[in-house]
Order: structure tokens, then C-alpha cells, then sequence
């Protein structure tokens, strides 16, 4: 019989490895909640016109990257290829945004039917951070100076790039997409098949384009920044003056955009050099339409997302996950011999008891090399427990090459006390 394997591109994430994630989303989850963020956590499944509506239905993400088919009452659904929109929904639905700030983070993962490859994914997880109801730029420096502080929490803050742009109100971006799209039709036959394709579609993502080529053509297209409403050009160099006295680096890159429709005003990305092709680790900018664009009240709004897979490759290829980090329990419990595994256990629960956030793991295979067994778990302590007529219940604890031996359960948890005051 043939074995069922996981789906291409849909991994498995396996128990050795979960020990990285859960450090990564803990540091996450202790920033965002160090700025006040509430978590919301939305369906994977959304109707599919929440999708067309957001993103577009001209972009390659509607056209050939979701996961759509309909249920059983014909309806059309969709595995959700990303969150904001999932988010905006949620938070109108449930009367969180209309004359309100809100301040909200999710995580979970997003499906895009996508060729896989090294930190790209057709199931893949994110974090996302989004702020509704604020719109000045102090709000989207906040944003920015909280993944400035995770990356200093991770340790990788010398490794990644801020970069930053502009996109201008939605009047102004119209005006240079117009610019952009005559200037790149009197190069239509030097661009690649993809900015040919993108052209009639989604022009401001030819700015995307790393094809050589094209990257010369861009040299001398028009530029962004000179098309900014006064508004947005304001809220801009009040943002950089707001990261140039926080001590933030960043670059102003008039390339930069965004592959979803919605973004207006400033755009940032986070990226690194550190994994080749896939080198943005996060991205967002402000996104002051789309609560509107889906049937709600005007609504300013900004966020963020991060690729959790990327992050924890970054982490590894740097080498910044922590030993500590990799230890899924402090204690190993073990019988010394037969005929005790009923007090062993008991023990142990006395020990959870008594211990408060104690991670134990008892013994229950054979009695062979147990010791060894015991020290290739990367336990932080061991304990080989014995009981005999005259002195009961005792234990010999091992912990950083020291030995106490033949502890009674008391003075056992004392010392375990000692050693791990959490």
C-alpha cells in the first residue's frame, strides 16, 4: 500500500523543531504585548469575495496563488492567502473599528499555491500587527520601532535593513502610475515576460522587478517621490525625523512597493542579506482604504507582517537560537530498578506539585543504560530514584557534574527549588 505523504509545499513541523518556534512566537508575543496589542485570531477559511475585494482580482495572488473551491452549499471559499483583510473583516463585523483605535496582532498560517523553495512555502505562518483608527505617522513609527526591538530581542538587529517609501495618497499614486505605465510602454519589448505581464495588471510592481534588464529601464523612469501629495510627503519626513531620534536606520528606497492593492502612504520592509532571494523578513505600511473598500466606515489603518519560517531560518543561519531555547524539560525521572515505576510516577506529580512550571520527564522504558539514555535528552537534571526497606522513597539527583545522593522526596524538593526558581 502506498504511504500518504504531507502535500507539497504543506510541511510538517517536527518535535525538534518545535522548540525554536515556540521561543520565536514568545519573544513576539512579549513585544507586541510590551506596546499594548491585543491578539485577535480569525478563520483559515474566508468567503472568497473578501479576497477579490482587497487584494484585487487582477493579481496573481487571485488569479493563481488561493486555495478556492466551494462547499457542499455551492458557496465559494477560500484558504486564506494573508490576514489583513481577514483582520478588517473580523474588526468590522464585530463593531471593533468605526470611531475607535484599535490596536491588534494575530498569527497563524496562510496558504498561497506557490513552486516551494527555501523559506517559501504553499502553507506558510506569519505574525501580523495591525492599528486602525490613528493616522498620523507617529503610529507607523511605532510600528517600526516595535520590529526594531524584536530584532534586538532575537540578536539579529545587525543583520537586517529598514527600508522605506512613499506611496502618496491614493490620487497622487494614481497620477504616477500613469506616469510610470507611458514611460515603461515606450520599453515594452525590453522588459521581461513577468513587468510585461504586470504592466497591463499591476504596474507599480515592475518597481519590484529584479530582472537586470529591467532594473536599467527603471533607472530612468519617473520616481514617486516626485508625484507625493503634500500630505503624504509631511507624514514622511516626519516619520524619518521620528526614527532619525530613536537611533533606527533606514533607507529610502523609491523602488519600494507593495504587491497588494490596498497600501497608500508609507511602506517599509525589513530585509537581509543573509538568505539569498528570499530576503524580506517583514513588511507593511498603511493600508487607509480598505476598511472602506469592504464595506465599512473610512478607517486609517497600518500594519505588518512578518514569515515566521524565514525568521526562524534567519535565527538558525545566524546561529541566535539559545541552548536554552532548544530544552523542551528540566527534569529526567528515573526508576534505579524494578518494582518502583508506580512510586516513581507518583513522585513526580508530588514534584509538579511542589514545583511550580517544573518540566519533567519520567522513565518509562527498560531499566538499561538509563543514565546515559537520561544525559543524551539534554536534561538539565537527572534523577535515578531507589527504594528500600529501611530508608523508603530516595534520590540521587545530578545537576551541572555535581551528585547528591539518596535524597528523601523533602529535601529533594528543596533543592529542586533551589535549582529552578522560575
Amino acid at each position: 500500500m502506498t504511504k500518504i505523504k504531507a502535500i507539497r509545499g504543506m510541511n510538517d513541523i517536527l518535535p525538534e523543531q518545535t522548540p525554536v518556534w515556540q521561543y520565536l512566537e514568545a519573544t513576539i508575543k512579549r513585544v507586541v504585548g510590551a506596546y499594548g496589542y491585543s491578539e485577535i485570531r480569525m478563520p483559515i477559511v474566508e468567503q472568497t469575495d473578501l479576497f477579490k475585494r482587497s487584494i484585487g482580482e487582477v493579481t496573481d495572488i487571485v488569479e493563481k496563488e488561493m486555495y478556492t473551491f466551494d462547499d457542499r452549499n455551492g458557496e465559494s471559499l477560500t484558504l486564506r492567502p494573508e490576514g489583513t483583510a481577514c483582520c478588517v473583516r473580523a474588526g468590522e463585523e464585530h463593531g471593533l473599528l468605526y470611531n475607535q483605535t484599535q490596536r491588534l496582532w494575530y498569527q497563524g498560517p496562510m496558504f498561497r499555491y506557490e513552486k516551494p523553495q527555501k523559506g517559501r512555502y504553499r502553507q506558510f505562518h506569519q505574525v501580523g500587527v495591525e492599528a486602525f483608527g490613528m493616522a498620523g505617522p507617529d503610529v507607523d513609527a511605532e510600528l517600526i520601532l516595535m520590529t526594531a526591538r524584536l530584532w534586538h530581542e532575537l540578536g539579529m538587529s545587525e543583520a537586517v535593513t529598514l527600508q522605506l517609501n512613499s506611496l502618496g495618497s491614493n490620487q497622487a499614486r494614481a497620477e504616477y502610475r500613469d506616469a510610470l505605465v507611458a514611460y515603461l510602454q515606450q520599453h515594452f519589448d525590453q522588459l521581461d515576460e513577468d513587468s510585461q505581464r504586470r504592466l497591463e495588471s499591476n504596474p507599480l510592481r515592475v518597481l519590484d522587478s529584479k530582472n537586470e534588464a529591467t532594473r536599467v529601464i527603471l533607472e530612468q523612469a519617473p520616481v514617486l517621490t516626485d508625484y507625493l501629495d503634500d500630505e503624504s510627503a509631511r507624514d514622511f519626513r516626519q516619520l524619518c525625523e521620528m526614527l532619525d531620534a530613536a537611533g533606527v536606520r533606514y533607507e529610502v528606497n523609491p523602488y519600494l512597493v507593495r504587491g497588494l492593492d490596498y497600501y497608500c502612504k508609507t511602506v517599509f520592509e525589513w530585509v537581509t542579506e543573509e538568505l539569498g532571494a528570499q530576503g524580506t523578513v517583514c513588511a507593511g505600511g498603511r493600508y487607509d482604504g480598505l476598511v472602506k473598500q469592504l464595506g465599512g466606515k473610512p478607517t486609517p489603518a497600518v500594519g505588518f507582517a512578518m514569515g515566521v519560517e524565514r525568521l526562524i531560518l534567519l535565527l538558525e543561519t545566524l546561529e541566535l537560537v539559545p541552548d536554552s531555547a532548544r530544552q523542551t524539560f528540566d527534569l529526567y525521572l528515573a526508576a534505579e530498578h524494578k518494582g518502583i515505576q508506580s512510586d516513581v510516577v507518583l513522585l513526580a506529580e508530588q514534584l509538579r506539585a511542589a514545583v511550580p512550571g517544573l518540566r519533567i520527564r519520567v522513565h518509562c522504558a527498560g531499566l538499561k543504560n538509563i543514565a546515559t539514555k537520561a544525559r543524551q535528552t539534554g536534561a538539565r537534571a537527572i534523577v535515578l530514584v531507589k527504594k528500600t526497606e529501611e530508608s523508603g522513597l530516595q534520590g540521587s539527583l545530578w545537576y551541572n557534574d555535581e551528585t547528591e545522593y539518596d535524597l528523601k522526596p523533602d529535601r529533594l524538593i528543596e533543592r529542586l527549588l533551589v535549582l529552578f526558581a522560575h
